[in-house]
C-alpha cells in the first residue's frame, strides 16, 4: 500500500501504541493490521486519497466532515460503519439522530470511494475501513499528522439510533464529556487531543447560540467567552433566523490542521462550550484537562503525536473482525437488502 512517509516522532509513538495494543488485546487486535489489504487491494490508500482530493476541490469543508464521520461512527456500536446505513425495514438510521441530522456530512464521498474500490477490488474493502482511512487522509491533507491506519474491520448489519442520540454533545458539561470518552476506553489525553479535530471545520449557530445571550438559562452570555469574540459571534449569529449559519471552529486558521485551536482556548475563544470547558470549567473541574490544553498549545508536535495515538485507539473501539458482520457492497444498506 503506497503511502507517504510519517514524521519520525509520530511514527515512534504509533509503533509503540501498536505493540502495546497487540499485547493488551491479544488475537482480536492482531486481526487489524495496516497491511491487511496489501495483497487483496494494494492501492486502497491511493484510491481513498484520490477521491478525497477530488472532493476537496469542490468542497473545502469535506476534510473536517470526513474526520467527524469516524468519531460519530466509532462512538456508536464501535467502528462498524453503522453511521452510513440509511433507513430500511429493520434499520432506524443513525443519520436521523439529533447529533447527526442536518449536521453529519460526507456520505456521498464515502459512496464515491466505495464505488472506486468496488471497481478495483470487488467485495474486499469494508465501509468501516473506508471511514477510518478517509479520516486519516483528511487530517493529513489539511496539514496534520500521518498515522498507519489499522485495517480489517468488517461492517455491522444494524444501527443504533438511541446510542447515536447520546453522542458527546457541544453543550455537555466537562464531567459528562470525560465520562463518555472513558466509556469507550479513551482517557483525558485522548479526549483533549481528539477535541483538537476542531482545528478545522465549521459549526452551525444553533450549537452555541445559548452561549451568546442565555447561557445555562441565566439571560447572560457565557462568562468564559472573550468579549471581542462574543461581539463577533453575535454579529454572525443573531438571536433569530441564523440557526444553520456556519462559523469557523478555529477563527485563526480555519482550514489548517494545527495547534491554533488550543491557543484559541487560552484566549477564551473556543467556539463550542465543549471546547472551552476543557480549560475553563468552573470549580476546578478542568484540573485534569487544562494542563493538557496548555501542553498542546505549547507544542504542536506533542499535539500531533497524541492525536495520532488517540485516533488509533478510537479506531479500535469494538471492531468486527473475522467472520463477524460483512463487507457491504453498498455502504448505505446491508447486503441482505
Amino acid at each position: 500500500m503506497a503511502s507517504p512517509s510519517p514524521a519520525p516522532a509520530t511514527l515512534l509513538a504509533v509503533c509503540a501504541l501498536l505493540a502495546a495494543m497487540a499485547l493488551f488485546q491479544g488475537a482480536r487486535a492482531q486481526q487489524l493490521s495496516p497491511a491487511y489489504y496489501d495483497e487483496s487491494c494494494p492501492h486502497v490508500y491511493d484510491t481513498v486519497r484520490r477521491v478525497i482530493q477530488e472532493a476537496r476541490t469542490a468542497d473545502p469543508r469535506i476534510l473536517a466532515n470526513l474526520v467527524r464521520l469516524q468519531f460519530h461512527d466509532c462512538f456508536v456500536n464501535g467502528c462498524d460503519g453503522s453511521l452510513l446505513l440509511d433507513d430500511g425495514p429493520a434499520i432506524s438510521s443513525e443519520k436521523n439522530a439529533a447529533p447527526n441530522n442536518n449536521s453529519a456530512r460526507g456520505f456521498p464521498v464515502v459512496d464515491d470511494i466505495k464505488a472506486a474500490l468496488e471497481s478495483a477490488c470487488p467485495g474486499v474493502v469494508s465501509c468501516a475501513d473506508i471511514v477510518a482511512l478517509a479520516a486519516e487522509v483528511s487530517v493529513e491533507l489539511a496539514g496534520g499528522p500521518y498515522w498507519r491506519v489499522l485495517l480489517g474491520r468488517r461492517d455491522g448489519t444494524t444501527a443504533n439510533f438511541d446510542a447515536a442520540d447520546n453522542l458527546p454533545s457541544p453543550t455537555d458539561a466537562l464531567n459528562v464529556l470525560r465520562q463518555k470518552f472513558a466509556d469507550v476506553g479513551l482517557d483525558d489525553t485522548d479526549f483533549v487531543a481528539l477535541q483538537g479535530a476542531h482545528t478545522i471545520g465549521r459549526a452551525q449557530c444553533r450549537f452555541f447560540q445559548d452561549r451568546l445571550d442565555n447561557f445555562a438559562g441565566t439571560g447572560q452570555p457565557d462568562p468564559t467567552l472573550d468579549g471581542a469574540y462574543l461581539s463577533a459571534l453575535r454579529q454572525s449569529c443573531p438571536a433569530t433566523g441564523a440557526d444553520a449559519r456556519l462559523n469557523n471552529l478555529d477563527p485563526a486558521t480555519p482550514d489548517a490542521f494545527d495547534n491554533s485551536y488550543y491557543h484559541n482556548l487560552l484566549r477564551n475563544r473556543g467556539l463550542l462550550r465543549s471546547d472551552q470547558v476543557m480549560l475553563s470549567a468552573p470549580e476546578g473541574a478542568a484540573a485534569s484537562t487544562a494542563p493538557i490544553v496548555e501542553r498542546f498549545a505549547a507544542s504542536q508536535a506533542d499535539f500531533f503525536r497524541s492525536f495520532a495515538t488517540a485516533m488509533i485507539k478510537m479506531g479500535n473501539i469494538a471492531p468486527l473482525t473475522g467472520s463477524m458482520g460483512e463487507v457491504r457492497r453498498n455502504c448505505r444498506v446491508v447486503n441482505r437488502s
